[in-house]
C-alpha cells in the first residue's frame, strides 16, 4: 500500500492525536503515522501492543476511506441520520437506568450493535446525561398555571401606589441530616453522620420579590391562630403600605371562613395559586437555599442545634442577599405535561 500522508495530514493528525480521549482512536493514529513513517506491520503491533492484523486493519481503514472511528459507534455516530432522530425521540419518551439495556434496543430495533462505550459517546453527543428525572404533581392543571400567570402579570403591572406583593407558604424542616450531591475526590466513599429524629421546625414565611425582604414566624403548628398571628406581623412590618396582596396556596388553613372573615379586617388581598403548583410559588425556592445553606450534609447532633441554625439563616438573611436576589423571581418554572 503506498503511503501517502501529506504534511498537512500528518499535522492534522498529529493534532487529533493529542485531542482525542479515546485510546482505540489513539492506536489507529499511531498506526498510520508510523507505516507512514516506513514502519511494517509487525514492527508497529510490536510497538502498540496489538497484532499485525489489527494493525493492518487500521490501516487499510485510514488509507481506504479515512476511517479512525471503531465501527461500534466511537468517534461517529454508526446510526444513520433518520436513526438517530428517532432514537433521540424514544430516549426523551423512555429513561433508561443502564447503557447496557440502550445497546440491546438499538441492537433489537434497528439491528445496529454498540458497546456501553461506544454508546456512552453517542448519548453524551446527543446531549444526553445521566441525572434523576424532575418529580412534577401529578395533578397539576396546565391551562389554570397558565391562567395564574397571566392574572399575576395583570396583578403586578396595575397595583397602585403603596400596594405591595408578597409569596408566602410555610415549611417544616427536619431534624435530619439530609444527603446532597457534591464535589467529592474520586474513588473517595465520603461519609456523612445522620440523625434519626423525626421532630420538626415549624416556620411561616412571605418574601416580597421587589426589594427581597423576608418576614418569617416561628410556630409551634401551622393553623388558623398562627396564620393570624403571621399576617398581622407582615402588616405591621410594612406600615407604608396600602395593600398588601398575599399569594397562597391552598392548605386548608389558608381557606378556611375564621381566615377568610379575618382577612377582611385587614389590608391583605388573598390570592390563591392554582393546586397542586409549588413552581409558581418563588418562595419554595427561598426554602430550597435555606437547606443548602443550613442542612445538606450537615449534622446536628442536638434539635436545639438545628433550630438555631434554621432561625440564624433567617436572622442573617442579609448574608445571603445575592444569591436571593439572582435566584429567586416571578420567572415562573413551567411544568412539562406529558
Amino acid at each position: 500500500m503506498d503511503r501517502r500522508l501529506t504534511s498537512d495530514e500528518r499535522k492534522n493528525l498529529i493534532a487529533s492525536h493529542k485531542k482525542e480521549r479515546d485510546k482505540r482512536v489513539c492506536d489507529r493514529i499511531k498506526a498510520v503515522l508510523l507505516y507512514d513513517k516506513g514502519y511494517n506491520y509487525s514492527k508497529i503491533a510490536e510497538i502498540l501492543l496489538l497484532d499485525d492484523e489489527t494493525i493492518r486493519r487500521h490501516i487499510n481503514d485510514y488509507f481506504s476511506e479515512h476511517k479512525l472511528a471503531p465501527a461500534n459507534g466511537g468517534s461517529q455516530s454508526y446510526l444513520n441520520e433518520s436513526e438517530t432522530i428517532l432514537l433521540n425521540f424514544y430516549l426523551e419518551l423512555k429513561t433508561y437506568l443502564h447503557v447496557r439495556d440502550i445497546c440491546a434496543y438499538v441492537q433489537e430495533t434497528f439491528k445496529k450493535t454498540y458497546t456501553v462505550s461506544g454508546m456512552t459517546k453517542w448519548l453524551k453527543e446527543n446531549e444526553f446525561h445521566y441525572k434523576k428525572p424532575h418529580g412534577v404533581p401529578a395533578k397539576a392543571d396546565k391551562q389554570k398555571q397558565e391562567a395564574f400567570v397571566l392574572q399575576y402579570g395583570v396583578l403586578k403591572n396595575t397595583l397602585k401606589p403603596g400596594e405591595i406583593i408578597f409569596f408566602g407558604d410555610s415549611v417544616h424542616p427536619q431534624h435530619q441530616t439530609q444527603l446532597a450531591c457534591g464535589w467529592i475526590k474520586s474513588g473517595v466513599r465520603k461519609s456523612e453522620k445522620m440523625t434519626a429524629c423525626q421532630k420538626r421546625v415549624n416556620l411561616i414565611g412571605a418574601i416580597n420579590l421587589n426589594t427581597h425582604h423576608v418576614e418569617y414566624r416561628q410556630v409551634d403548628w401551622v393553623n388558623f391562630e398562627n396564620m393570624k398571628a403571621f399576617v398581622t406581623q407582615l402588616c405591621e412590618a410594612n406600615p407604608q403600605a396600602t395593600a398588601i396582596h398575599l399569594i397562597l396556596d391552598n392548605a386548608g388553613y389558608h381557606k378556611s371562613k375564621e381566615f377568610k372573615a379575618f382577612i377582611e379586617t385587614t389590608k391583605v388581598k388573598i390570592h390563591y395559586l392554582p393546586p397542586y403548583s409549588p413552581n409558581l410559588n418563588p418562595i419554595e425556592r427561598l426554602w430550597k437555599v435555606m437547606r443548602e445553606n443550613v442542612t445538606y450534609n450537615k449534622y446536628y447532633p442536638k434539635l436545639s442545634d438545628f433550630t438555631e441554625n434554621i432561625l440564624g439563616f433567617f436572622k442573617n438573611i442579609s448574608e445571603y442577599k445575592s444569591i436571593i436576589q439572582n435566584r429567586i423571581n416571578d420567572n415562573f418554572q413551567r411544568l412539562t405535561f406529558a
